[in-house]
This record gives structure tokens, C-alpha cells and sequence, in this order.
């Protein structure tokens, strides 16, 4: 099963210090096999932390589970065609104490956070080009960033990105 850790862990992964209270996980799945493969999270305690009925991986795909004896929440996100794909194609696995954990590529955590846009992602995004810029597919990301400003109508994710790149040569 292929699968990668994405949002503030992959931050931290990449060597930036950052508070977080969940794990972020995209995970390559059918809806038909969500279900199955929550009942198998069960079995190593891992539960849901909300219900709101059977339809609810249909219409989020997405699993919102914690895990019982640390009470560490999950968000299982259920890959979707296009983006997530792709992502899970440039996934890097990173040695995390000892364990090869596939973790998003650097390019596509830029993306995913400028996306998201809230302050403290912004912030990731700065503290990830500080840290990582050499690695960064730096035209990767702005071809992905053109494409999701053209099918969202938007025109603020490549500026947003200029900006921090200029932010970062000032630090």
C-alpha cells in the first residue's frame, strides 16, 4: 500500500521545529476498501473520532481516527485522482529514528501549505525554503501552483510564493 505523511509532521521531518497535534497521512485506497482497512486500524487501536455517518469517507475521504492508548489524533486522507497521485509518485522516504517513513516531497508540502494559506502555514512555508531551497523543485512547484490557480480561478499561490522566496533571502 503506498502512502505518505504530509501537513506539520513532514514539516518537522524536514527539519523545521514545529508544534503539532495530529498526523497528517494520505493513503493509496479505493472507497470500497476504506471501510476494510479502518476495521484493520481498529485492531491496533486506532478509532474514529467523529461519526457522522456511513457516507462520511464517501463524501470527505477522509478518516478522523485517534489512536486509543496515546490519544494521538489521525487524519487519513484517501488519495484522490490528479494531485494526490501525483504526490504519492515524488513521496520521499525519510529515515525517522531508524524507520523509512515515505514523506511527501518538499516541492509538494510548499504547494499543499500555500494552498491551505493560514498564517502558520505560511510560516511553514518560509521555515521549509530556509531549510530546504537546494532541495526544492522550485519549477515543479510553481507548474503546480499555475495549474491550481487556473482551476480554481485564483491568482494569489505564485505570488505568495515569490514573497516568501524574497522573505527567505532577507533572513
Amino acid at each position: 500500500m503506498r502512502w505518505y505523511v504530509f501537513g506539520a509532521q513532514a514539516v518537522v521531518a524536514y527539519g523545521r521545529p514545529r508544534l503539532t497535534t495530529d498526523v497528517d497521512i494520505t493513503v493509496e485506497l479505493s472507497l470500497d476498501e476504506a471501510e476494510r482497512f479502518a476495521d484493520r486500524l481498529r485492531a491496533h487501536g486506532f478509532f474514529p473520532r467523529e461519526s457522522d455517518g456511513p457516507n462520511r469517507i464517501e463524501r470527505t475521504r477522509v478518516l478522523l481516527l485517534v489512536h486509543e492508548s496515546s490519544g494521538f489524533p489521525v487524519d487519513l486522507v484517501i488519495a484522490g485522482p490528479g494531485l494526490e497521485m501525483s504526490f504519492l509518485e515524488m513521496a520521499k522516504p525519510l529515515d525517522l529514528s531508524g524507520v523509512q517513513v515515505p514523506v511527501i516531497d518538499p516541492a509538494d508540502l510548499i504547494t499543499t501549505k500555500l494552498l491551505a494559506g493560514r498564517p502558520q502555514d505560511l510560516e511553514d512555508v518560509r521555515g521549509l525554503l530556509l531549510e530546504r531551497k537546494v532541495e526544492v523543485d522550485l519549477e515543479r512547484t510553481r507548474d503546480t501552483l499555475k495549474m491550481i490557480e487556473q482551476a480554481l480561478d485564483r491568482g494569489d499561490l505564485l505570488p505568495e510564493l515569490e514573497r516568501l522566496l524574497e522573505a527567505t533571502k532577507e533572513d
